[in-house]
């Protein structure tokens, strides 16, 4: 395991806030050297704690009004060939093998109930190997920050 500092930390709290700010804003807010900042930023891609910079896309403004997840039990034989169909899916934005009562839970995208109906049953329902399914719609989302992205 890698160690990272303070700095560290307080960096990846305000990436996490704005991963747009640039970095002279950055190093002001930190009171530290632009080309210090720089650099930890480049240590930190390069040490792959930081995976990539993104943005976040209001969903509903293009028109995907329901997320639901998706608990899947499969036929272990047709995992490979199933996991590669719901890739395929373009409603599906995440495929997780878990344990407990499901094999996979999925996350599925779509404008409406009627169209989340739509994919769940006739999309994922027929993929062969598929055994049951159950949905659940997310009704309200909360997001908190971890807590190793408390700032201090």
């Amino acid at each position: 395991m890698h160690k990272f500092d303070d700095l560290d930390m307080n960096l990846l709290f305000e990436l996490t806030k704005d991963g747009s700010v640039s970095v002279p804003v950055l190093s002001s807010k930190l009171g530290i050297n632009s080309s210090v900042l720089y650099s930890r930023i480049k240590r930190l891609v390069k040490k792959k704690l930081i995976k990539k910079f993104t943005i976040v896309i209001d969903e509903a403004m293009l028109g995907i009004a329901v997320k639901a997840s998706v608990g899947i039990n499969r036929d272990p034989k047709f995992k490979d060939s199933i996991h590669k169909q719901l890739m395929d899916t373009r409603e599906v934005i995440s495929i997780s093998e878990i344990t407990g009562r499901f094999d996979i839970m999925i996350t599925v995208i779509a404008e409406n109930l009627e169209t989340l109906h739509s994919v769940v049953i006739e999309k994922i329902g027929n993929i062969e190997g598929i055994q049951s399914t159950e949905t659940f719609v997310e009704l309200q989302r909360t997001d908190k920050d971890p807590i190793y992205l408390k700032n201090n």
